[in-house]
Order: C-alpha cells, then structure tokens, then sequence
C-alpha cells in the first residue's frame, strides 16, 4: 500500500502495488499530476522496474483514474490496464465520467497547470484512442500476486470493483469501505449514487474469509472484519 498524500487537494489515498518476481501492478493511480509521486512512492518501496506490468482499475472515479494516461504513455502505449466492463466506457472516454460535476472541473483547474488539465481533459476523451485492454467480471482471478479475485460490488459506480487476494486473505475494498478514526465504515454517501446497492454489495464480502482490509481512503484496517460488516449491513435487505 502507497501512503499518498495531495496537499492541494487536501487528502491522503491509498494506492496498492503488488509485488511478483521483481515487477509490479498498481492498483488505481491518484489523481491527475500524481504519477511522478506515485512512482517515487514505488521506487522507495524498492522495486526498480520503471514501469507497472499492468495496472487495476478499481473504479472510474477521478482520484482513481486520474493518472492513467501518463502511465500509459509512459509504457509506449503496451501498458495491460484492467477494468470492468460496466466502467469501461466511462474509462475510455466513450462517456464523461460520472462525477465530473462543474465543482470538480473547477477544483482541477485550480490544481493543476492549463496544460495539464487540457492533457487530462483530452486524455478522457473520444480523441484519444482507448485505455482498458482487459475487461473483468465478477468471480475473475487476476494472474498478480498468486491471484485476485475480482469481487462486483456496484453502487459507488456501476462497476466499482474490489480485490481479495486469497493468500494473505486481504481485500483491496477500493472505495465500498474507508476507514474513519480507525473503525470501518461503508462508502461516503455523499460520493456514492446507489447507496443502498452499494451496502448490498458490502455484504458480498461475508462470503470471504478477511483478515486484513486496504481501503482507499482511510488505509489498513484489522480487526473483527466479518463482525463489522454484519453491523453495515444489518438494515439491508
């Protein structure tokens, strides 16, 4: 897990980087202007491949996605970027991205150079060609890190998807959890369309045996997992 910290916008997140016979996936890649960081970030964990043998896209969601197309630039265009098919679309600029409402355009414009954000603004567009090679669905096992298993859980975005890893029982929650003041909670309402589907789909993850779980915002927690997801879900139906 990446400690990422963006004073300008005023956060921390919380990339992964898989680790497999000296090479490295990246799961989800910050915000627009962050891939300079990211890859220090990377290189001080000591990996020395320049560049991600594949990135996983967890969400189209703009602090997610926002430096892709400098990684893929960056590979000469070969890079293998995961996806899934609901968010595809959004992902390869077919369509704006869902929640690029005027007050984020304007928090990008702030943050970052003209140039930058008109690179970005291109980026996820009909101009340029499109970014995900590979397409997944629930149930899938990503060959990184011994296997991934791609877990569904819609509601933050319609193909917002989480990662358990089996042998380390780990889950890469993305954004259907955050950590707050160290307890578990489910995803922000306020960033989260689909709310009620989005705590159906936390409760899919009483179907794994969790030890440990990375959520994007917020980090590591540890702790009685399956208890604390008995409780976010005890009003679903």
């Amino acid at each position: 897990m990446l400690n990422l910290s963006d004073e300008s916008a005023g956060m921390v997140f919380h990339p992964v980087v898989i680790g497999e016979d000296g090479e490295w996936v990246l799961v989800d890649t910050g915000l627009p202007g962050h891939y300079e960081a990211i890859k220090e970030l990377v290189r001080q964990e000591g990996y020395t491949s320049p560049a991600p043998a594949a990135v996983v896209l967890t969400h189209q969601d703009l602090d997610h996605v926002g430096s892709l197309p400098q990684f893929i630039a960056a590979s000469g265009e070969t890079l293998k970027v995961y996806a899934h098919e609901e968010d595809r679309p959004y992902i390869d600029g077919e369509l704006p991205l869902l929640k690029m409402r005027p007050g984020m355009e304007e928090m990008l414009q702030k943050m970052l150079s003209e140039q930058t954000y008109t690179d970005f603004r291109r980026a996820f567009s009909r101009e340029t060609p499109a970014h995900v090679t590979h397409t997944f669905v629930d149930g899938d096992v990503l060959p990184f890190g011994g296997g991934l298993t791609v877990v569904h859980t819609p509601g933050h975005t319609p193909g917002h998807t989480s990662l358990y890893h089996a042998n380390s029982k780990t889950l890469i929650a993305g954004d259907a959890l955050i950590v707050h003041n160290g307890e578990l909670h489910g995803p922000v309402p306020q960033a989260t369309p689909d709310m009620d589907t989005a705590l159906k789909s936390v409760r899919k993850f009483k179907d794994y045996d969790i030890e440990t779980v990375i959520c994007y915002h917020g980090g590591v927690f540890k702790g009685d997992v399956q208890k604390r997801i008995d409780e976010l879900t005890a009003h679903v139906r």
